[in-house]
């Protein structure tokens, strides 16, 4: 009974530790008073309709974006045959490699008014000013979202189509059903689950971004809060913004999660979508090449275009590239990566294991707790975080642990926990479905103890999920910005704080270095979940 207490009690602690960010942010409007109404009242006439506003354009815009082009896509190579099709399905994931802030670096340096596209123009119509329009602003923003985040609702809503409807489709054919009719009466109702969860989870990112927000400068939640803290210094109102960002997240989450019910519901068990009686409609004549360029302009769009563009500055000022710093940036990336990918596959492990042991309301609320986390946007954590560290060091000036959150790499990687734990989790949790419980049996009629049975029977069985769940954490925590920007220490930036700084100074030749650099390491997972694909597939 005391270990059980001493396990209950760890757990509960671990929940706490994970949730304070987003319980901090709440627990700051405990502390109302007419000063706090006043700025309240402030923001409403003056910023906070501009956030309002934006914030909620930008998300329509992107929500019709990546429904169009995830939509259209998944369609195609699912429900269609045409030329390049088997190169496509694997292709249409390369923008999930790209993070969306260095998406906006390259097509800012192509487009804008000094960019090389805008001067050809000007040679050859002997024109003078703008030739296109504005590549920051809310529009500039949409495109760059949208084609970096429609992969979301390709992955669902091919592997929807793909469940059951070829089979669906190649019955309504022998009921004479035309081919337009088959696809938007047949086969897309059935994606209309798994297009919304890739929705959520697209609008998710894109209020969690701090990056092409900032770069381009909307006005939107997660700028304004970063905005009140550090150039305003004003936390009541940085966490209030916040806590307005919170509920649109809690909102998203809430949809995500109904989709995801909607899409288990729907799911069927049905014959393999390549076999005889499934296939897939041939195209013939303009409609394959219309196929094709349907797939192709995302690729080109959110991928090949962004890598091109900023290999032009790279090649252009390599010879002034400072390869020292660049090596010791990338330094400063792998080991936070590598620590806090240790950190969350170590959490995750244990929080999966309890379960496993023992799924009462407790352990299964702490484990529910620890997966919202990856809903919370970066600017929220880091309010979260620094807020009880401002409210402790005031009422305890000497308090040393305010050092080692506020001046070391522990509140990063706390940060790096709370956001990315939940990726850790999901993966190991799918690891132990694949793990029959009569092992678990087995082991303890052999006398077993719980710390054998997770080193011995477990481990080993886990150890594809446990790898998968590190890279995953290791590359996320590589790429993210928000947090790492206020809570690094001095003199250890990371290669996209580096990035996103560079590119502010407009030196993207000097910025398409670490860019690259962290589209490299976002490739490793694409090529596995392709690999992966493929295999189930074949399978």
């Amino acid at each position: 009974m005391p270990l059980r207490r001493l396990t209950q009690s760890a757990l509960v602690l671990l929940a706490l530790l994970l949730c304070l960010p987003v319980l901090a942010v709440l627990g700051s409007w405990l502390q109302w008073n007419a000063a706090s109404a006043q700025i309240l009242s402030e923001m409403a006439v003056t910023v906070l309709p501009d956030y309002v506003g934006t914030t909620l354009v930008l998300c329509l815009l992107v929500a019709v974006g990546v429904v169009l082009v995830g939509a259209a896509t998944a369609a195609a190579v699912t429900l269609f045959d045409f030329p390049l099709r088997r190169q496509f399905e694997w292709a249409l994931l390369l923008p999930l490699a790209m993070p969306a802030y260095v998406v906006a670096y390259a097509y800012t340096d192509f487009l804008q008014f000094g960019g090389p596209l805008q001067g050809a123009l000007r040679r050859l119509t002997g024109l003078e000013g703008r030739m296109l329009p504005e590549v920051r602003s809310v529009g500039g923003a949409v495109w760059v979202f949208t084609f970096a985040l429609y992969p979301y609702v390709y992955l669902l809503a091919r592997s929807a189509l793909s469940e059951r409807a070829a089979q669906l489709m190649e019955a309504a054919r022998l009921l004479g059903a035309p081919l337009s009719r088959r696809v938007f009466r047949v086969a897309l109702p059935l994606a209309r689950p798994a297009v919304a969860a890739g929705v959520a989870l697209a609008l998710m990112e894109t209020l969690a971004d701090f990056g092409v927000s900032s770069y381009f400068g909307i006005q939107t939640f997660t700028a304004g809060i970063y905005k009140a803290w550090l150039a305003m210094d004003n936390r009541v109102a940085a966490a209030q913004l916040a806590t307005l960002l919170l509920v649109l997240v809690v909102v998203l989450l809430q949809l995500e999660r109904r989709a995801q019910q909607r899409m288990r519901f729907a799911a069927g068990r049905g014959g393999r979508a390549g076999s005889a009686e499934a296939r897939p409609a041939l195209l013939l004549g303009g409609a394959r090449w219309l196929a094709v360029l349907v797939c192709a302009v995302p690729v080109l769009a959110g991928f090949v275009l962004p890598v091109l563009f900023m290999l032009r500055p790279l090649a252009a000022d390599w010879d002034v590239l400072a390869w020292d710093r660049f090596a010791q940036w990338s330094w400063n990336s792998m080991r936070l990566g590598l620590l806090t990918a240790a950190l969350a596959v170590g959490v995750a492990l244990v929080l999966a294991f309890t379960v496993r042991r023992r799924s009462d309301p407790l352990t299964r609320g702490v484990v529910q707790l620890a997966g919202v986390g990856y809903a919370v946007p970066g600017a929220v954590i880091v309010v979260g975080l620094l807020l009880p560290v401002g409210w402790l060091q005031a009422a305890l000036p000497q308090w040393e642990p305010a050092f080692w959150i506020t001046a070391t790499s522990a509140g990063l990687v706390w940060a790096y926990l709370v956001r990315f734990c939940a990726v850790a989790l999901q993966s190991v949790q799918s690891g132990y479905t694949r793990i029959p419980r009569s092992f678990d049996d087995s082991a303890r009629t052999l006398g077993v103890g719980s710390a054998g049975l997770l080193a011995r029977v477990h481990w080993p069985l886990l150890r594809r999920s446990t790898a998968a769940a590190a890279l995953l954490v290791f590359v996320d925590v590589m790429k993210e910005l928000p947090a790492t920007m206020v809570l690094r220490p001095f003199n250890s930036d990371t290669l996209a704080v580096v990035a996103y700084q560079l590119a502010r100074d407009e030196r993207l030749g000097e910025a398409a270095l670490p860019s690259l650099a962290l589209v490299l390491v976002g490739l490793i997972p694409v090529v596995l979940l392709s690999r992966t694909l493929r295999a189930e597939r074949k399978g």
